[in-house]
């Protein structure tokens, strides 16, 4: 009678155990199945939040926008729309690494003083025929000084340099520090940038979500003041799975609704004849 207890006993405990064995693998699949459902959802989402982003940064044709270079012939290059440039009464480059052939030829071209700023690169560019002004601070969303570099805001640095006034043509490539830096320029800052070269770089490190609903918010804001004129792409951040987006980091061209003129027969073409190639070693990756 004893044994067939102790029979009893080890046969109802091999029963639990393997039940128990059962039920994780279970939770284990359930857990690995929903994983794989989120991962899905987020991918979509991703897709789907490209696709806006992509729409609203889609080009429309200007009639009375004459596209010219300036700057380097390859990265560092920008095309604005040279005949309205006239207006302008000061330039700004932001992110400059130790060159900044936009901002001399933009001082050169116009006559007007072109300020510089990089606090992570302190190599002052030569310019002998123009006007630039360097400045070791970069741009951020407040005044502060961050591991040892200062930074301060768009509308700050135009004050401080007398432009609070004026009507200016901008630049800025500063490797994801532009998104939060445009949010928090204030309306009345941005309603006197007659033009503005952004380069746009996605932050590959933060939650996918988070980063994807900023970006389309900036470009619905920056679209109530500015026409988006021209897009290129950057050949040096291409990737394979960002569709439609080519590349992680594009140049946007932005003119102010005070001048641009919107040519209602059609929308802006692809590639301009001026475009180049970030890095002329690479393939080139535009949008098809």
């Amino acid at each position: 009678m004893r044994r067939r207890r102790l029979w009893l006993i080890a046969g109802f405990t091999l029963i639990a155990v393997i039940l128990g064995l059962v039920v994780r693998n279970q939770v284990k699949v359930y857990r690995n199945r929903q994983a794989r459902v989120n991962e899905d959802r987020q991918r979509l989402f991703d897709q789907s939040q490209r696709r806006i982003l992509y729409d609203l940064l889609q080009p429309v044709a200007l009639s009375n926008c004459r596209l010219e270079r300036f700057g380097e012939a390859n990265d560092g290059g920008y095309l604005m729309c040279a005949n309205l440039l006239a207006g302008v009464e000061s330039g700004y480059s932001y992110g400059i690494s130790g060159y900044d052939k936009w901002g001399c030829d933009i001082s050169t071209t116009l006559k007007v003083p072109v300020h510089q700023y990089d606090c992570f690169n302190l190599t002052e560019p030569s310019c002998p025929s123009g006007t630039t002004v360097f400045h070791s601070e970069c741009v951020g969303t407040a005044a502060a000084t961050l591991e040892g570099r200062p930074f301060d805001t768009i509308e700050n640095q135009f004050i401080k340099n007398g432009d609070g006034a004026k009507r200016v043509v901008l630049k800025i490539d500063v490797e994801g520090a532009e998104w939060d830096s445009l949010l928090t320029t204030p309306d009345e800052v941005l309603q006197r940038i007659d033009q503005m070269a952004v380069e746009f770089h996605w932050e590959l490190d933060e939650a996918q979500w988070t980063r994807q609903e900023r970006y389309a918010r900036l470009v619905r804001r920056l679209r109530q003041f500015f026409e988006v004129a021209h897009i290129h792409f950057n050949n040096a951040s291409c990737l394979d799975d960002l569709d439609p987006f080519p590349s992680w980091a594009y140049e946007v061209l932005f003119v102010s609704k005070r001048l641009a003129v919107v040519d209602s027969s059609g929308r802006a073409g692809g590639p301009h004849p001026l475009d180049a190639p970030n890095n002329p070693l690479f393939e080139d990756c535009q949008a098809r």
